[in-house]
Order: C-alpha cells, then structure tokens, then sequence
C-alpha cells in the first residue's frame, strides 16, 4: 500500500471510526445512549492515537471533532445524561459556522485558508462559497435540534451517523459547479491514454 493510500485510510479512520463504533455500540447495549457514549469515548481516543501513531500529527479538524466527542461523551458519562451527546452537532456546527462568519468580518477566509491550494476563486466567490457554508452548518445544528427534541433515540443515532455525513457530502456535491469554473487544471493528472 502506497503512502498516500495507507494516509487516506487513516484519515477515514480517523474521521468517522468513533461514530461508526458509536453506531454498532448503541444498537449492541440494547439502544442505551449512555453506554454507548462509553465506546464514543474510547473509538475518539484511539482515532485520535492511530492518527498521532500513522500521521504523527493530529489534524486541526479531527482534533477539535476528537476533543468534542471526549468532551461530550465524558459529560454524558458524568451526568448519566444523553441530552449532551444530543446537543454536540448542534453546538459544533453552531461553532463552525459563526468561526466561518466571523473570519468573513475579519476580512480573513477560512475555507480559502483550508482550499486555497486547490482552487483560485475571486474574492467574492470566496465569501459566497463561504456564506453558504456557514448557512449549511447552522442548518444542520438547527436539524439536530429538531431531530434530537422530536424523534425517538434511534432515529437521532441514525440521523448522527451516517446522516449528517450524508447532508454535509450532498451540499458539498451541490457546490462542485462553483469550484470547477475554478479548479487549478494544472494539478489535475493527465487523462488515459488507452
């Protein structure tokens, strides 16, 4: 396996590992959010090990999502209480938004800080692929918080995950018009000869 491969699938296992233990561990404790977010915490913790073991770095995105998942899943723990591992989405992308939106009135662009590399957009296509990021961020947290206050457990686990990963790819698809006008094509790999 080349390097590049065996980096990718670290970042995967890195990213979504937690949540898909979480997932199986919820429904094997026979749907109980509390013993459940026991698992949360140790598949965040060994995340967050193998990416420092593999990479030996922690990425800033799964660091924050790592420590909020420990943060979350030990206050569940702490106080025998769900609605903390309910309310996590909600305040993360409640989070990333505003840090989106605050960075615009900063007259700095974060998603041109994480995709400048990859794409040369005029300034204002910038702010517009981040507004709507940061709309799609507040949207989700406002989902959440009707899913989490309106729907049984199950449906909430589901929706956690894989659902919000689901809405956050589709919206991401969504903008692929806007970012190809502007993709460096000279980055691009050569089309197949045969």
């Amino acid at each position: 396996m080349s390097d590049s491969s065996r980096r990718h699938w670290v970042r995967w296992f890195v990213d979504y590992s937690a949540l898909a233990i979480f997932l199986a561990a919820y429904f094997a404790t026979g749907r109980n959010l509390v013993q459940a977010s026991w698992w949360l915490v140790g598949g965040s913790a060994l995340a967050l090990a193998v990416g420092l073991a593999v990479e030996r770095r922690i990425a800033p995105f799964p660091a924050i999502a790592g420590g909020a998942a420990l943060l979350f899943g030990g206050l569940t723990l702490v106080f025998d209480d769900a609605r903390f591992l309910k309310i996590k989405p909600t305040i993360m992308n409640g989070l990333f938004g505003a840090a989106l939106l605050v960075g615009l009135a900063m007259r700095k662009n974060p998603l041109k800080l994480v995709l400048g590399d990859a794409f040369t957009m005029p300034e204002p296509v910038w702010r517009q692929l981040t507004l709507r990021y940061a709309g799609m961020f507040f949207a989700l947290a406002a989902i959440n918080e009707v899913v989490w206050r309106t729907q049984p457990d199950t449906v909430w686990v589901v929706f956690r995950f894989p659902g919000l990963m689901i809405l956050t790819l589709v919206f991401t698809l969504s903008q692929v018009p806007l970012l190809m006008r502007y993709m460096k094509t000279e980055d691009l790999p050569p089309p197949p000869t045969e």
